[in-house]
């Protein structure tokens, strides 16, 4: 560590919006790993460039599974519950891979017409509920989380209780491990289930990984099935859904955009993804096993170090003009769905939703706009994701 480096306050902002704290691209300039204090745990090494980023997130010498135990650098008081996610290989390559054989791209494509029907659905709702409405409650909540439910087996009058649990789970104020435990108990009896009648669908398939290959056990079953699946599939792609749609209803001429050209659809879901950030801090550290060099720095043994997402994606070495959305852009190797190992599980589906739900929205609401300006957004505040609460539109 070099000892004069000053420890600044993480995250740097309370920034509510879409936008990144312009202090990243100082830093990024300056100190590209530079020394944080989150709310709660140790102080934390933190990568704010591409190349940096994507080291960490890679290289075998930064360990998640070393973070377990640890006073680790987070939002909340409590520990959050990790599962899959705290694991290095080759115990998080077994699991993913046995993850990977139930959500293949094969089950993912097969499920783009009943996606495209409940999006459609669900903006039809809205529209019949009149202009103006929220689109958070009309659309971006009810629609993923109806595609993982149908992906997952979860019965259509069970689905509104995910949206309690979600909250939950992602609230830096709330006891995690109750409502993990409450979600766990409900997919234990979804699995007994599957075992007495098994059907079509991704939970299935995982209670076959379990019990016929029996490289699952009960409680990576249902860590995968709840929180792998589950939570994440469904408000990852809710916050980005109103995430975009601000992006796009402030920027008017990329909607306009979109609705002459929807061919750009596919490369303005990766423009947005890279340029939209999804957490308000990097989550997740990672623990160095050994002495490893980063730039001008050496992370420590034993020193936990963060990666900076939205750091990486505006990082000028690797994209042109960073700050400025653009739809034609050539090269997007964004880090949106993170890299290596714990490459997000759900990133074909979550692209999908994105590219379903543009398509849908564009056609179905050509005049889309904010109702009340600014005035009609309402912000999260206090989650481990970030977007509007509350996103008025009419049309």
């Amino acid at each position: 560590m070099t000892e004069t480096q000053q420890v600044r306050t993480y995250p740097f902002s309370e920034e509510l919006g879409i936008h990144v704290d312009p202090i990243y691209a100082e830093l990024r300039s300056e100190e590209p790993v530079t020394r944080v204090q989150m709310p709660y745990g140790e102080v934390s090494w933190l990568t704010l460039g591409y190349e940096d980023t994507k080291t960490v997130l890679t290289d075998p010498r930064f360990s998640r599974a070393a973070a377990q135990g640890q006073d680790q650098p987070r939002l909340r008081e409590e520990m959050a519950y990790e599962g899959i996610v705290g694991l290095d290989p080759p115990d998080h390559t077994r699991l993913r891979k046995l993850a990977g054989k139930a959500l293949t791209a094969r089950r993912v494509n097969a499920m783009r017409p009943h996606a495209v029907r409940i999006a459609e659905k669900c903006a039809d709702d809205m529209i019949a509920h009149g202009s103006p409405a929220d689109l958070v409650e009309h659309f971006a909540l009810p629609f993923p989380i109806a595609v993982i439910c149908d992906l997952i087996g979860v019965p259509f009058e069970d689905r509104g209780k995910f949206r309690v649990w979600t909250d939950g789970l992602t609230n830096t104020a709330k006891p995690v491990m109750s409502q993990a435990e409450e979600l766990f108990a409900y997919m234990a009896t979804l699995v007994a289930k599957r075992r007495e009648e098994p059907t079509d669908d991704l939970l299935t398939a995982l209670v076959r990984a379990r019990d016929d290959e029996d490289q699952l056990t009960e409680q990576e079953l249902l860590s995968i099935a709840s929180v792998g699946l589950l939570l994440t599939g469904s408000e990852a792609v809710s916050t980005h859904i109103p995430n975009f749609l601000y992006a796009l209803l402030t920027s008017p001429e990329h909607y306009e955009q979109l609705k002459a050209r929807p061919e750009l659809i596919p490369a303005a879901v990766e423009e947005m993804l890279r340029f939209i950030p999804l957490n308000p801090a990097a989550l997740f550290p990672r623990y160095a096993t050994e002495d490893v060099k980063l730039g001008t720095v050496v992370v420590r043994e034993g020193e936990p170090i963060l990666a900076s997402i939205p750091g990486a994606n505006r990082d000028p070495e690797v994209f042109a003009e960073p700050e400025k959305m653009d739809f034609t852009r050539e090269s997007n190797p964004h880090v949106a769905f993170g890299h290596g190992p714990h490459h997000c599980l759900g990133a074909q589906l979550a692209r999908m939703e994105l590219q379903v739900m543009l398509e849908v929205i564009t056609t179905k609401v050509p005049d889309l706009r904010l109702a009340e300006g600014d005035e009609g957004v309402e912000w999260k505040r206090g989650l481990l994701v970030r977007g509007p609460k509350k996103l008025r539109v009419a049309w």
